[in-house]
C-alpha cells in the first residue's frame, strides 16, 4: 500500500452533515487511508463489505474471486480462490447467518460461501434470461438481488438456522419498473430499512431513487426535489440519512457520494451534503465498520492514482 496524501471532504454545511450524514474530512487515526488489494494484476474489484470487528471483504467481477482483509492492519489476502460463480459484484456479509452473498453479474447467479471459512454453501441460479446481477442486500430472513438489465428483484429466502431457500423473482411495479432505459444499466445499488419490509434501490441511467415493497415489489420514486443522482451506485442507509455512490460513469458525474436525508415516510429527501475524494478511482460500493466507510476502487476510467486495485477509507463521526 502506497502512503498517499488525506482525504479531503467538501462538506456544503458543516453542523448539517455533522446530524444528518455524519461525515467527516479525514480518515481514521487508527487505519490507513488505502488497502491494496491482491494479485493487482488480476484482480478487479467492485464490491466490498464488511464483517466482524476490522474485516472486510472485496469481490473481482472479472472472475468470482473474494478478498479478505483487515482495516486496522491495512492488509487483505485471497480468500475465495475457486469461487462456484464466475462473477462477483455486490457482496453484504451476513452475520446473523454466517454467510457471504456475492452478485454474480452476467452469470443470472448467485454465490453463497461460508463466512469464516469461506467454504462455497450453494451457487443459486436467479434467472436464465439476459441480466446483470449486481448488488445485494441482507436483511432478517431474506438477500434481496437488483437486476440492471430487467425491472425485477430477486428474493432467497433463508431461515433462522441459516437453510437457504429457492429464489423468487418479484416483478416491480411503478416507477422503479416503468423508469428502464433500454440497453442502460438501470437498477443497481440496494439497500433496506431496519425492519426488511422497505428497499431502496438507484437507477444508475436516469439518477432516481426508488423505495420498493419487500413483498410486493411495488415501487414509488423518492422525490429530490428536482436533483438526481447520476450514475449512482452503491447504496449506505445511515441512520436518517441514505448515502449514495456516484461512479462518476457519465460525462460530467463526478464521482462522489450523495447524502440523502430522507423524510420520515421515505417519500422524499434532500441532498444535504456531496463528499469528493482524491482516492476515489471510479469507486462503486459502500461498506461500513464503525465509524468508517468503506469504498472499493473498481478503477474503469483512467487515469489512475495507484496501479493496485483497493479500497479508500474514510470517517464517520
Amino acid at each position: 500500500m502506497k502512503k498517499r496524501f488525506t482525504i479531503i471532504a467538501l462538506l456544503a454545511v458543516a453542523s448539517v452533515s455533522a446530524s444528518a450524514a455524519g461525515l467527516a474530512d479525514a480518515a481514521h487515526p487508527n487505519f490507513p487511508e488505502t488497502i491494496d488489494l491482491p494479485d493487482p494484476a488480476n484482480f478487479a474489484g467492485e464490491g466490498v463489505a464488511t464483517g466482524r470487528h476490522s474485516t472486510f471483504y472485496a469481490g473481482s467481477r472479472v472472475d468470482g474471486r473474494v478478498a479478505i482483509g483487515d482495516l486496522r492492519a491495512g492488509t487483505s489476502e485471497i480468500f475465495i480462490g475457486e469461487p462456484i460463480v464466475a462473477a462477483a459484484t455486490g457482496l453484504k456479509a451476513d452475520l446473523r447467518h454466517d454467510l457471504l452473498w456475492v452478485s454474480g453479474a452476467q452469470t443470472g447467479q448467485a454465490a453463497v460461501y461460508d463466512l469464516e471459512t469461506g467454504d462455497p454453501v450453494v451457487a443459486l441460479t436467479l434467472t436464465t434470461s439476459a441480466s446483470f446481477v449486481n448488488d445485494v442486500v441482507v436483511t432478517r430472513d431474506a438477500a434481496y438481488f437488483t437486476d440492471s438489465f430487467s425491472p425485477v428483484i430477486y428474493r432467497v429466502p433463508v431461515s433462522d438456522d441459516g437453510t437457504i431457500g429457492e429464489p423468487v423473482t418479484i416483478e416491480l411495479s411503478g416507477p422503479a419498473a416503468d423508469d428502464q432505459v433500454a440497453g442502460a444499466f438501470n437498477l443497481n445499488g440496494i439497500e433496506a430499512t431496519g425492519n426488511g419490509r422497505t428497499l431502496f434501490a438507484v437507477n444508475s441511467a436516469l439518477g432516481t431513487l426508488y423505495t420498493i415493497d419487500a413483498a410486493t415489489g411495488e415501487s414509488a420514486q423518492i422525490d429530490l426535489g428536482g436533483a438526481t443522482v447520476p450514475t449512482g451506485d452503491g447504496l449506505l442507509l445511515f441512520g436518517g440519512t441514505l448515502l449514495v455512490l456516484q461512479n462518476g460513469g457519465q460525462a460530467g458525474v463526478p464521482n462522489q457520494v450523495a447524502a440523502v436525508r430522507l423524510t420520515r415516510h421515505l417519500s422524499k429527501g434532500e441532498i444535504v451534503d456531496t463528499i469528493t475524494n482524491p482516492l476515489f478511482e471510479t469507486a462503486t460500493t459502500l461498506a461500513r465498520s464503525g465509524s468508517t466507510l468503506v469504498a472499493v476502487n473498481a478503477q474503469f476510467a483512467p487515469p489512475r492514482v495507484d496501479a493496485a486495485p483497493e479500497v479508500v477509507l474514510f470517517r464517520l463521526h
